[in-house]
């Protein structure tokens, strides 16, 4: 049966480094430099965005309809650039020409947050930094399963995350700092860094040459996602895992401060210290995570960790009082969701379709702004919903299930895309050119 809308294509070789060699070393951590930068800029994005925009409204539904539009420039532009980066060919290769692309809108776009005279000029040059973010990104992903050998995904993801986690912690210590000295130095300094990392990348990377694609009609690139998921049973069942990873992430992100200064009536400093401590729990899932997946499977490690995470979560619903050692059981549940985060996109990349890969990304990344749209909204609801009920907590407690049911329903999944990589992986040792 033919179908138009699926590209040709020429070759597609997988990766010719050893996976234990110095070159897959330096290429990992070249690739997490961009983790690294696009970290920096999105969390002084996230947290001083809200004191600009402070300077020209009161309201908080304006400053929170502008950061939400994060959603939708993540739903609408990887599905676009993705395929783009599929079919592009180069000499300066595939994906990198979009990634050199985004870096000056998003270098522009943060230095210029804080000098904006009204708020509508700083919605506008906020939408242009979400812009270039998701013209970057994408082509950013499909450069790993392209480069690397399939036994170092799980190692990967980890340094990626090492990088991104340290790109957080500094960003949010240090720009704090720089805001109250000048106001736009954090966005300077963020525009700098974001900028010079995400280069880097580019510069460091050199992409081989895959052969040649032709598209029929230029209705193939808007096509090429939907074919995906029509066809490729493993992507659909990761991408509807993802949502809810995302969704989760999102939802507990908004919440969990609210739930302990709220719902628990306890001071800032101990949601602060709650939060400190996840953030150590997700470097160290970090650390060890990626090892831990290409040694004994990146989805069984992941269907582990969703069990632990997902009950760990679902529990805290019995919580009506704070205690302090419930810091002793913070670790665990961290640890898990730190590597069910960290190995999602390395379990990816092993079901994935080789010849679509940056379509297949921007799906992936499209199912993140889903969960920035519906996790804060589902569970503001939820906690709405059962306020009555839950007057201990002031309804936050309800937060917990509404988080924890999703990561144990999708689990199934991670059992079927687990054996989908273990028979994959035994299908390239028995037919090595498969």
């Amino acid at each position: 049966m033919s179908d138009v809308s699926r590209p040709q294509l020429t070759v597609v070789p997988g990766s010719v480094l050893a996976p234990e060699s110095p070159q897959t070393k330096r290429l990992i951590w070249s690739l997490a430099l961009g983790a690294f930068g696009l970290a920096w800029a999105k969390t002084t994005i996230g947290t001083y965005l809200p004191a600009v925009l402070g300077r020209f409204t009161d309201s908080a539904t304006l400053v929170g309809l502008v950061l939400s539009a994060e959603g939708w420039f993540a739903i609408g532009l990887p599905i676009l650039i993705g395929p783009m980066s599929d079919a592009t060919r180069t000499p300066f290769g595939r994906r990198r020409p979009y990634m050199a692309f985004a870096l000056g809108p998003i270098g522009l776009s943060l230095a210029m947050v804080a000098f904006m005279p009204n708020f509508v000029a700083t919605a506008f040059v906020v939408f242009a930094f979400f812009f270039a973010y998701y013209i970057y990104e994408p082509p950013y992903r499909g450069l790993y399963p392209d480069l690397l050998p399939d036994a170092v995904f799980g190692r990967s993801q980890g340094a990626q995350h090492v990088l991104r986690g340290a790109a957080i912690g500094i960003s949010l210590v240090g720009g704090g700092v720089l805001f109250s000295v000048w106001h736009p130095f954090p966005f300077v300094i963020a525009a700098t860094v974001g900028v010079t990392s995400c280069a880097t990348v580019i510069a460091l990377v050199h992409e081989r040459g895959i052969g040649s694609r032709h598209y029929e009609r230029f209705r193939s690139y808007l096509a090429a996602p939907w074919r995906i998921v029509k066809t490729e049973r493993d992507v659909r069942l990761f991408l509807v895992a993802n949502t809810a990873w995302e969704a989760t992430f999102a939802g507990m992100y908004t919440f969990v401060i609210l739930y302990v200064t709220k719902g628990l009536n306890e001071p800032l400093y101990v949601s602060s210290a709650v939060l400190a401590v996840v953030a150590v729990g997700y470097v160290l899932a970090a650390l060890f995570a990626g090892r831990l997946g290409d040694t004994y499977g990146i989805g069984r490690v992941i269907l582990i960790a969703s069990i632990v995470y997902g009950t760990g979560l679902t529990g805290c619903v019995l919580a009506k009082h704070w205690h302090f050692w419930y810091f002793a059981l913070l670790p665990p549940v961290a640890i898990a969701g730190g590597m069910v985060m960290t190995l999602a996109w390395g379990l990816l990349f092993k079901v994935m379709p080789a010849e679509d890969r940056g379509a297949v990304a921007g799906l992936a990344i499209m199912t993140k702004g889903i969960g920035l749209l519906a996790g804060p909204l589902g569970v503001g609801v939820i906690i709405d919903v059962f306020r009555p009920l839950l007057k201990s907590t002031d309804g936050y407690a309800a937060m917990w299930p509404a988080v924890g049911i999703p990561i144990l329903l999708v689990t199934p999944l991670v059992a079927i895309l687990s054996r989908s990589e273990r028979r994959r992986a035994t299908d390239m040792v028995t037919f090595p050119g498969a």
